[in-house]
């Protein structure tokens, strides 16, 4: 590691610890995903990873969020978990055609923190390093008005720029109807530039050849391309972490 870095992370640790919170179960990887969401700033990253720590606290007290207390969500499989890109990424599908509208917000907030914990932890090597990344697929094929849920999407992505700092490496949309236009308009305003740079709405055969190309074949599903079958995320059972 470079110099400056261990310099920056050493400063890092001490504004954690003024800030009356301990970095000590947490490696470098990890805190160099808020230092480089903060732009290398070590009492920016600090606070964030602080703020990080107190929600994480409150929405997930037991370290996660099990299946039974985010059934409903489960339940109408729209969320499917593929393995690795060709770049050792966990591929995470979201079918917005089989999304609706919450009606227990507190649930779809944990449902979220579900999905995104499961899709990280499916590329641990036996033990999480810290830096760790997914990618997202959201397909939005056949979806109607129904389905239109700015809040939804609002939340998710609000929620890796605050909790999952450098976790997302991609994400595609998919199949993007003429009506989504001004929805994906609005949602846009809640991302900061570091994530709409990471966005990419896939609109013609070139693009497509390359998300397939960035995602494998042998991750993504027939139907995108690839050669794999959808696997639905509550399908997916994940190796135990070594102690």
């Amino acid at each position: 590691m470079e110099e400056t870095q261990e310099i920056v992370l050493t400063q890092m640790r001490k504004s954690v610890e003024k800030l009356g919170s301990s970095t000590e179960k947490h490696g470098d990887s990890t805190l160099m995903r808020f230092l480089i969401a903060r732009s290398m700033d070590p009492d920016k990253a600090a606070n964030m990873f602080v703020q990080w720590q107190k929600w994480r606290a409150s929405l997930v007290p037991n370290g996660f969020i099990s299946d039974s207390e985010v059934s409903d969500e489960l339940a109408a499989k729209k969320i499917y978990l593929q393995s690795l890109s060709n770049k050792g990424f966990p591929v995470m599908i979201v079918k917005g055609s089989k999304h609706f509208p919450s009606k227990d917000q507190l649930q779809f907030k944990k449902f979220v923190v579900h999905i995104l914990d499961k899709t990280i932890a499916s590329s641990f090597k036996g033990r999480e390093i810290g830096n760790e990344k997914l990618i997202g697929v959201l397909d939005l094929k056949n979806i109607s008005y129904k389905n239109i849920d700015a809040r939804a999407l609002i939340t998710g992505f609000q929620f890796l720029q605050s909790y999952y700092p450098e976790r997302l490496a991609k994400c595609f949309l998919l199949n993007m109807p003429w009506f989504f236009v001004s929805v994906w308009r609005l949602v846009s305003r809640f991302l900061e530039k570091a994530t709409l740079d990471k966005i990419v709405i896939v609109t013609n055969n070139e693009e497509r050849r390359a998300f397939v190309e960035e995602v494998g074949e042998e991750t993504l599903p027939e139907e995108y391309g690839g050669r794999a079958k959808l696997r639905a995320i509550q399908e997916v059972e994940l190796a135990p972490l070594e102690d």
